[in-house]
């Protein structure tokens, strides 16, 4: 062999061994690959959702990051949607700690393809529901997806994107809008709002729902939630809510190491609000019996927002915990 073809060998065969030593020795928690995938969706409002108007929406592109965890075959996957802020590092936490598990995920961008950074100053700038369409669009891509176990596809959310994750288990939304053909394996929402009444609300999958919430928080107060779960479990649905003290609204940022509790100023709160689905697919002004806006008063501003690292810490575990029997991982 000639001297030249020798050495571009001894090259190529470096570079292979050295990327190969490079891909076993990466922290646990690096994904083994990243991809990035288009979105095709619709911006809808929440009239046009719940009446399964479909074309009356705009189409919209919106994005999908998916981390393959390290491992073979067809794996787990968790999804997870942002809350009113966007994605944020607390997400890239959990995305972290799944991805160590030798679970992928698939993190949501439903903002950015609709021109949007935040919607806690303005709630009325998306639908209440419209992040659910992008979550089952999201499905439609994973069970395609080689590397992906069908079966074993959870969904966590946070905020906005906890509602839309609670939310998303019904089985009348499912039917109008999640046209894969698949469900959830299970649905972890944090601290969501769940202060309106929908029809046929009861009506969920027949999939776990495990919600996490704060006792102080004043964003999404627990206690809608609380009165939610009641009826669940009276129509004898597999929910578990979980509430930790002195756990303010997004207190996992404490898995950043956040300890601090401040103002969320501006943002909008329909804590006081109740909420619920009239004729048509309206949502009602329970209180007024009109169309509900964010104008009404029942709308107030300066919610709290802060990190718990303790209560974080505890809810890590649980979600691991859970998630480990789920997935029957070793």
């Amino acid at each position: 062999m000639p001297t030249a073809f020798r050495v571009a060998a001894t090259l190529i065969a470096l570079c292979i061994s050295t990327g190969l030593a490079s891909a076993q020795s990466l922290p646990k928690d690096a994904p083994a690959r990243t991809e990035i995938f288009p979105i095709p969706s619709l911006t809808l409002s929440d009239q046009q959702f719940l009446s399964g108007d479909a074309a009356a929406g705009k189409p919209v592109t919106v994005a999908g990051e998916f981390r393959v965890a390290q491992g073979t075959g067809k794996m787990p996957v968790v999804v997870l949607m942002h809350g009113s802020s966007g994605v944020g590092a607390t997400t890239d936490a959990w995305v972290h700690e799944f991805n160590a598990m030798g679970i992928s995920t698939f993190v949501i961008d439903g903002f950015t393809g609709r021109g949007l950074t935040v919607t806690g100053p303005n709630q009325a700038l998306l639908g209440r529901l419209n992040l659910i369409i992008d979550i089952y669009r999201s499905l439609d891509i994973l069970v395609k997806h080689p590397r992906v176990d069908p079966d074993r596809i959870v969904l966590m959310g946070f905020s906005r994107g906890g509602q839309a994750a609670l939310y998303a288990s019904l089985g009348r939304f499912n039917k109008l809008w999640n046209k894969s053909g698949v469900q959830f394996a299970a649905y972890i929402p944090f601290y969501p709002d769940c202060s309106t009444t929908y029809q046929t609300d009861t009506e969920v999958a027949a999939r776990p729902i495990r919600i996490f919430h704060g006792t102080p928080d004043d964003y999404n107060p627990v206690k809608s939630c609380k009165a939610f779960v009641e009826r669940l479990k009276a129509a004898g649905r597999d929910v578990v809510l979980t509430e930790y003290p002195d756990s303010a609204h997004g207190f996992d940022s404490g898995l950043l190491g956040v300890n601090t509790v401040t103002v969320s100023a501006n943002a909008q709160t329909v804590r006081n609000c109740h909420i619920k689905e009239g004729d048509g697919g309206v949502l009602m002004n329970g209180d007024m019996n009109a169309p509900f806006t964010y104008k009404d008063t029942c709308v107030e501003l300066n919610p709290h927002v802060g990190g718990n690292p303790a209560t974080a810490a505890e809810s890590r575990k649980a979600v691991v915990e859970f998630l480990q029997a789920l997935f029957k991982l070793g």
